[in-house]
């Protein structure tokens, strides 16, 4: 343990101590000798001004003063080579699942954490390129964009936006008060309330166009509701459930499907022939027919009834195209 960890070990350890705490402990914990130790209480109390007091003899204890102890911390970012080097990791996450929107604005927090590794851990670099985020289904994202509508929501401002909804293919303009980002199977959404329809609604980031910050606050939606409205059924088409639905999975998907998160309010029971029956809310179907028909014959929807039959006419048109040959390109 170097000494920059030492000194906040040791800081960690009176604090927290609600008796003196023996001088032997210390030693221990600190894995260093009692010189050494005496050095960085020194250093602790006399250069970082913490209120350390100490008792001498062969019953040797330290502590941190009642009252001033429990208001005391070490100035500056003071944290662990384990902890800087989880922060490292984060930044490289962050930085490749969405490269050029928070990478270049983290730069300069990347930076100082390399300086404060190599100042106060082993001085070795991370091998962060063992870390790989491959992303799935990343749509392309305006940095712009982003950047204005992320300070909105921080700042609580209202803003306008031009919208062309990918379902309908409308361009709109909206007026919104903006509540959360919120990413989603690596894209951005918006979650807003929207003034032109007095109502929540969830804007696809990639989909907002000529984003302007107004000077008039936010109106500000409770959490409940929000959770109520926007993540109380499956995916990000959320909205109040209309429904459960359940699916059945075969033995095989079944050791897949029975560890994934699907729903907050999922519920998931093994059958006596091995398979898996998962029962997930919904509001808009689908996300949840895509994300079953990834699985093919290992899935099946056995309620309700008006699912289970949408369910079966994809499968049909699908089947259909195949048959006869998909857009003209086969004979």
């Amino acid at each position: 343990m170097d000494r920059y960890e030492r000194i906040l070990t040791l800081h960690r350890l009176l604090k927290s101590a609600h008796y003196p705490v023996p001088l032997s402990r210390l030693m221990d914990e600190l894995e260093c000798s009692r010189a050494t130790l005496y050095r960085d209480v020194a250093f602790l109390r006399d250069a970082l001004g913490a209120p350390v007091q100490s008792v001498a003899g062969e019953q040797a204890s330290f502590r941190y003063e009642a009252g001033e102890g429990d208001s005391f911390e070490l100035p500056g970012l003071w944290l662990t080579s384990d902890e800087l080097a989880a922060l490292m990791a984060l930044n490289e996450l962050i930085g490749r699942s969405d490269p050029g929107v928070l990478a270049g604005a983290l730069a300069p927090f990347k930076a100082r954490i390399e300086r404060l590794l190599s100042d106060h851990g082993s001085g070795k670099a991370l091998p962060v390129d063992r870390i790989r985020v491959i992303s799935w289904g990343a749509r392309k994202l305006d940095q712009q964009v982003f950047r204005i509508v992320a300070g909105a929501v921080l700042e609580r401002r209202q803003v306008t936006f031009r919208y062309r909804a990918r379902t309908t293919n409308s361009d709109t303009r909206r007026t919104v008060s903006p509540q959360r980002l919120t990413h989603y199977r690596d894209n951005w959404y918006l979650d807003v309330w929207d003034h032109d329809r007095e109502a929540l609604r969830s804007f696809a980031v990639d989909r907002i166009a000529e984003p302007q910050a107004q000077d008039a606050r936010a109106k500000d939606v409770e959490d409940a509701e929000l959770n109520d409205l926007l993540a109380s059924s499956y995916g990000i088409f959320a909205g109040k459930p209309k429904a459960w639905a359940t699916i059945r999975f075969s033995s095989h998907a079944a050791r897949w499907v029975a560890d994934e998160h699907w729903h907050s309010q999922q519920k998931g029971d093994w059958l006596p022939d091995g398979r898996y029956e998962l029962k997930v809310p919904y509001s808009n179907s689908r996300e949840l027919l895509m994300d079953v028909l990834k699985y093919g014959p290992d899935a099946e929807i056995v309620a309700p009834l008006p699912l289970r039959e949408e369910m079966k006419i994809l499968l049909q048109l699908a089947l259909t195209g195949y048959q006869n040959g998909t857009n003209g390109n086969h004979p």
